[in-house]
């Protein structure tokens, strides 16, 4: 005699032997065996009881009370989706009086605060970040939730304090946590405790040991994973602590404009974070359902298989929205992204930063161009570089941007994007390079000052034409008059030189007649170092030459990009 019944998120059966029932559980999508429990375990569907119901297999009120919740469930959130993408905010948005949202953060905001678990799969340049503060606000005001961490890569952290600091109508303390442990650690237990408290952690942190045992003292009531792509590995040790996180947390939200990065499998992870009740506590349940193996000893995946259902799952308690769909978003977008220069760098910079304004503080006059060559210096070496010696010549001293361009490059080439890549030196264009022929073989292009001119339009034509060709890399200088780049709606800035007119010229290489898409830009910037400064007067509409005379210290403080 066979029983089925149900451990709370999946089917069991456990029975003797009977090789017409263990024939057709061989042939249930997403089965499991379990050795040690000498139990099948399966997803919690009306097909798989429908399948065993042998007149020797018992079906116990526990598995279908199991399946009844389940689809009921299901049925609800659907509703509750449904219902909620409406462009009418269902409660206020606690955000500033002059931000006014965009038609489709307010649905997303709608179904964040009617679902306890929501996926929000937003292109980048859609804003979901201040849908998920809205969110967060929202359950603050409400008092269900005092403490929120969110979760992020390293070069996203700044932005979520600038975030809150932007849209926050409500009480917030937004804590980046960085720095020895010690310090991270202290810096949960001091928390203003008439406001929201929001603690901002990388997901390589966020996993080790004494970090995770102190943010579960703390106890989160909701946890937000920004970019949640960067859990979509199963296996991988920030996925495996974020999955722990979530079974403890009654509010989470995932953040993501690429959730499956090319491979269906990486749901599996960020719905595990997630709600697990989705697609269930097993991988390999999740795979044997819709992956096809094949290949040595049948471990390979060859194909997938039951897509639809996948997407439909996946989507009864997501949003996604593209930038062709979000007709009301502007035309351009900026977004900044932040990297911390190395110890050894950091100090190298300060010694040129304390050298250079003893040098200026000295000077009988200073002019445009003595400031303008001191911060030429500071900007190679937040780029990675620094003069060796009397020649020159370039060394590298940072790989810090570098790791962040490469990061995000591949979220983006993994969404399907073509991408222009702006840098102001040589060296720089040098690691570019590197880095694209690492992700797409050949399939880059680039110019420089020394490219030939016929060279530069033949690289022009094959990025706009060629599908294969994904990445184009162009010196400021160079790229800024007389072509067209419009196959790309995303271009980054890796580093800029100090005028606007150049600027604006880059710029308008993917934003002109021809553009079919909203445009993103993204800008490198290295904290507390004089790329927040060049980034600041840019975007002023300002050149740094005209600048830098009566505000040229200004360039010599750090900033922190918004750590302090």
């Amino acid at each position: 005699m066979g029983i089925i019944t149900s451990n709370g998120t999946t089917l069991e059966y456990r029975g003797g032997y009977n090789p017409y029932i263990v024939q057709t559980i061989k042939q249930i999508p997403g089965r499991l065996w379990h050795p040690d429990k000498r139990i099948w375990e399966f997803p919690t569907t009306l097909e798989v009881l429908e399948l065993l119901s042998f007149p020797e297999v018992e079906i116990t009120p526990e598995a279908m009370n199991a399946l009844r919740r389940k689809r009921e469930a299901e049925k609800m959130a659907q509703f509750i989706k449904t219902n909620a993408e409406k462009a009418v905010p269902k409660k206020p948005m606690p955000i500033k009086g002059g931000v006014k949202p965009f038609d489709h953060q307010v649905r997303g905001f709608n179904i964040g605060i009617m679902l306890s678990k929501a996926g929000f799969f937003m292109e980048q340049g859609c804003g979901k970040s201040l849908t998920a503060v809205a969110i967060a606000g929202r359950r603050y005001l409400d008092r269900q939730v005092k403490r929120v961490l969110v979760v992020a890569p390293l070069s996203v952290l700044p932005v979520w304090k600038r975030e809150f600091a932007e849209y926050a109508d409500f009480p917030s303390e937004v804590k980046i946590l960085n720095g020895p442990l010690k310090k991270r650690i202290e810096m949960l237990k001091n928390f203003n405790a008439d406001a929201l408290q929001v603690a901002v952690i990388n997901y390589e942190a966020v996993w080790r040991a004494e970090i995770f045992t102190a943010i579960k003292a703390w106890k989160p009531d909701m946890v937000i994973a920004d970019e949640s792509q960067r859990i979509a590995n199963h296996a991988a040790k920030q996925s495996r602590g974020m999955h722990k996180l979530g079974d403890s947390v009654n509010y989470k939200l995932i953040l993501t404009g690429t959730p499956i990065t090319g491979n269906p499998l990486g749901f599996y992870s960020q719905y595990r974070f997630l709600d697990p009740n989705i697609f269930g506590k097993s991988f390999y349940a999740f795979r044997n359902r819709y992956a096809v193996m094949g290949g040595y000893q049948n471990k390979q995946v060859v194909g997938f298989q039951n897509k639809e259902e996948l997407v439909r799952k996946a989507h009864s308690i997501a949003y996604r929205i593209t930038k062709a769909e979000a007709l009301d978003l502007p035309d351009m977008v900026d977004q900044e992204l932040y990297c911390e220069l190395e110890p050894s760098a950091a100090r190298y910079y300060q010694e040129i930063v304390a050298y250079s304004v003893a040098e200026l503080e000295s000077g009988e006059q200073v002019t445009a161009t003595n400031v303008l060559t001191k911060l030429l210096r500071l900007q190679q070496i937040a780029g990675g570089h620094a003069p060796e010696d009397e020649t020159g010549r370039l060394a590298r001293v940072s790989k810090a941007k570098e790791t962040v361009l490469e990061e995000t490059l591949k979220d983006l080439l993994d969404a399907g994007k073509k991408v222009v890549i702006f840098a102001r030196f040589l060296p720089e264009i040098d690691v570019i390079r590197d880095i694209a022929g690492k992700l797409v073989g050949d399939g880059y292009r680039y110019i420089t000052g020394a490219v030939p001119m016929d060279s530069r339009s033949r690289a022009v034509e094959e990025f706009q034409s060629d599908p294969s060709c994904r990445i184009f890399i162009a010196q400021i200088q160079t790229a800024g008059l007389g072509i067209t780049l419009t196959a790309a709606d995303t271009a980054i800035f890796y580093s800029m030189d100090f005028s606007y007119a150049n600027y604006e010229q880059a710029k308008a290489r993917i934003h002109r007649i021809g553009q079919e898409n909203k445009v993103t830009y993204i800008h490198l910037l290295a904290q507390g170092t004089v790329d927040e400064k060049i980034y600041s007067v840019l975007r002023e509409k300002k050149s740094i030459a005209d600048d830098v005379v009566d505000n040229w210290k200004q360039y010599f403080t750090s900033r922190r990009g918004g750590l302090n």
